[in-house]
C-alpha cells in the first residue's frame, strides 16, 4: 500500500499575474466595467456598481482595488462623513467611498462617468450661488 509521503508533487508556477482576480468576483466585476466604459464611450450612458451589494470573498475586494488602482485624479469631500474619490487607472471609471461621521463606512461604488455625480453642482446650488453672487456685486455692498 502506498503512503502519502510516497507521492510526489510537483508544484508548477501560474502564469497569472493575480491569481486572485482570476478566481473571485473580482473578474466578472472588471468585465462589467469594461462593458459599461464602451456604454459610456458609445452613447454617454453612466453606470454605478455597489460594491457592498456583492458578495465578496477572504482578498477579493483588495484584488479588485488593485487591480483598478488610483489614477491622475483624488478628491476628498467633507459633507456629513468623509467620502473619497479616485479616477483609477481606466479614465472614465471613478472609485467613490463613503464614511459617515463616525468614520464608518457606508458605501463603496465603481462610477463609470466622465464626472461623478457626487462633484457635480446641483442645479439648487447654482441658484443659491446666483443669488449670493448677485448680492455680493449690488453696488452697495462694496466700499469704495
Amino acid at each position: 500500500m502506498q503512503k502519502l509521503r510516497d507521492i510526489v508533487v510537483r508544484v508548477k508556477e501560474r502564469d497569472d499575474p493575480d491569481p486572485v482576480i482570476n478566481h473571485s468576483n473580482a473578474l466578472p466585476i472588471m468585465h462589467e466595467v469594461l462593458h459599461a466604459l464602451k456604454r459610456l464611450h458609445e452613447m454617454g450612458e453612466t453606470t454605478t456598481i455597489d460594491l457592498r451589494s456583492i458578495p465578496f470573498g477572504p482578498g477579493d475586494e483588495e484584488a479588485l482595488l488593485r487591480q483598478l488602482g488610483c489614477g491622475e485624479i483624488s478628491i476628498e469631500l467633507q459633507s456629513l462623513g468623509k467620502s473619497t474619490i479616485c479616477e483609477t487607472l481606466y479614465p472614465g471609471v471613478w472609485l467613490i467611498d463613503h464614511y459617515n461621521a463616525e468614520g464608518e463606512r457606508i458605501a463603496l461604488n465603481i462610477e463609470i462617468n466622465r464626472v461623478p455625480e457626487i462633484v457635480q453642482s446641483q442645479p439648487e446650488d447654482i441658484s443659491d450661488a446666483i443669488i449670493r453672487l448677485n448680492g455680493q456685486l449690488n453696488p452697495v455692498n462694496f466700499a469704495c
